[in-house]
């Protein structure tokens, strides 16, 4: 059995079952038209059937079917030899985990757009296949603020989550080097938000630069296609707007909104190198007011529950700097900056609470108090979400040391552009979300795990691929896998069924980081990184 992510019960296989052919017919009860739309436009064509329908009964059918003794994401797929397939899930969300596995049945084939082998039979053989996601968040954060990413390749991306079992895309938008999102009521944050002059080649360090302009943006319509093509694959994207750091692109757009009573902003541009700016947004009414009307706008366009502020590396040396800032915290009864900057944050989350959503931020919102009913992206180890998990917030864990899909992958000097730790396929397969020490009631504060995917040295998607693949398989079964603890894992089982994976990464066009290393055109020969030694710090 080479299924990836693995199911937690597996009643065969047997030599005898169905196949798959031009007679072969689909039935969908109410409710799971979704999957059936999703079967025959891409399953049906990978193999050039047309999969048309039939009654419920038909011998050598595929059913499709809610049963409600099922969790909403957890599924039966029953092959029964002379009978046919059956697929019943708990909800349409288990219906399609349960359709994305019987894909990875029919072999990789069943991976591509196009038939390859017109006319042949598909078998598949007899078994019963029971499963269910160990965690509710299972997601991907996909940085398109550094480099930018046209629409079809988040297209592209939602397909590869879904074909994992990932089911959140946490949508980096903004940050210093870029602002992607259009905004009607601030037209100026893509118009000059969105381009940067050049970009910085390599890590910050390096004498690199790509001399030409670098940007793009997605206009409302793009962002409506592409949360309403997540949601048909039973994917939430939870949008990124970064306050009140990493706001260099905003500030380039609207002056007002950084600390003028320190520096010039008008001579600021969209940062071309990587870092963390030191320009920050000023604590004004005017700026709470402008990115009220930014959320106002972001939420027609995002239905989740969830609406990530960032709120990380966040340097206060300008807040320090300014009379306006620092009368604002005399004014306020804060004890400092960082009481500030919570005081910002909190705003965001009242705000967004009287809306009917929920903030969730990177660990620092727990700098200085965190807001009521906000959650805790836990990104600079374990200890903020062990922090937020014992103080009874929401925690989605996504440490550095283990989930950064950015960090290099080997040591060799081959590896291109290599940035942080290494973090090898086996180290993201023995990755644990939920940390040690919690309780029962502090442990299922934990939603699930995400990994991170930042873009400052991946120039197009190839990159992102060579960066996220394997290890993203890896990942998508830690998330959804009923594993043993981190060192009793079968790591060796694991990649024997990566044997198989691979095949389907390349009917998919992924270009993964094969086994063996980096092939020549992934490689990146000098250009600098920043690669770091030794085991990651454990926090």
């Amino acid at each position: 059995m080479d299924l990836v992510p693995a199911p937690r019960a597996v009643e065969g296989p047997m030599r005898c079952g169905v196949v798959f052919d031009e007679g072969t017919t689909l039935w969908a009860a109410a409710g799971t038209e979704g999957t059936e739309r999703w079967l025959r436009s891409v399953l049906g064509a990978a193999l050039g059937l047309p999969l048309r329908s039939g009654p419920e009964d038909a011998r050598d059918s595929v059913r499709l079917c809610l049963d409600d003794s099922l969790a909403p994401e957890a599924y039966r797929l029953s092959v029964i030899a002379n009978w046919g397939v059956e697929i019943r899930g708990g909800g349409p969300a288990g219906v399609f985990w349960g359709a994305q596995t019987l894909r990875q049945l029919l072999g990789p084939e069943a991976f591509r757009r196009a038939p390859v082998r017109p006319g042949i039979r598909y078998g598949i053989p007899h078994q019963i296949i029971e499963d269910s996601p160990r965690f509710p968040w299972r997601g991907l954060m996909l940085d398109v603020a550094r480099h930018f990413m046209p629409k079809e390749g988040v297209l592209r991306y939602l397909d590869l989550m879904a074909a994992h079992k990932l089911n959140v895309f946490h949508f980096h938008l903004t940050d210093d080097q870029g602002w992607r999102v259009r905004i009607e009521r601030h037209p100026r944050l893509t118009e000059v938000g969105s381009w940067r002059t050049r970009t910085k080649f390599g890590h910050r360090a390096s004498p690199l630069w790509e001399e030409k302009p670098h940007g793009g943006f997605y206009t409302k319509d793009d962002i409506w296609e592409i949360v309403a093509y997540a949601a048909e694959r039973h994917i939430t994207v939870v949008p990124e707007i970064d306050v009140p750091g990493h706001s260099q692109a905003a500030i380039a757009a609207y002056p007002e909104l950084g600390n003028t009573d320190v520096i010039d902003t008008t001579a600021l541009s969209v940062w071309d190198s990587w870092g963390i700016s030191p320009n920050v947004l000023a604590p004004t009414d005017n700026t709470l007011r402008f990115y009220e009307e930014v959320f106002e706008e972001v939420l027609e366009l995002f239905p989740s529950e969830f609406v990530h502020i960032g709120g990380d590396e966040c340097p206060k040396d300008q807040w320090r700097a300014s009379p306006a800032a620092q009368a604002r915290i005399k004014e306020l009864g804060l004890a400092d900056e960082d009481e500030l900057q919570a005081w910002f944050v909190g705003h965001f989350a009242k705000w967004l609470s009287a809306r009917g959503r929920r903030l969730i931020g990177w660990d620092e919102i727990l700098e200085g108090g965190i807001a009521e009913g906000a959650a805790v992206s836990s990104w600079r180890g374990y200890g903020g979400g062990i922090a937020a998990a014992r103080a009874g917030h929401d925690v989605v864990m996504c440490p550095e040391q283990h989930v950064y899909l950015d960090h290099r992958q080997a040591d060799g000097a081959d590896e291109p552009v290599p940035i942080g730790y290494v973090r090898t396929l086996e180290d993201v397969y023995r990755f644990e979300p939920v940390p040690a020490g919690l309780d029962e009631s502090q442990a299922r504060r934990i939603l699930g795990t995400q990994a991170n995917v930042w873009t400052e040295v991946m120039e197009d998607h190839a990159r992102v691929d060579y960066q996220a693949f394997p290890r993203l398989a890896a990942f998508a079964e830690v998330a959804w896998s009923a594993l043993p603890a981190p060192g009793e894992r079968d790591f060796a089982a694991f990649e024997r069924r990566m044997t198989a994976h691979y095949r389907r990464l390349e009917a998919l066009g992924v270009a993964y980081r094969p086994p063996t290393g980096p092939l020549p055109w992934q490689q990146r020969p000098g250009v600098a990184g920043r690669p770091l030694d030794g085991p990651p710090p454990i926090r």
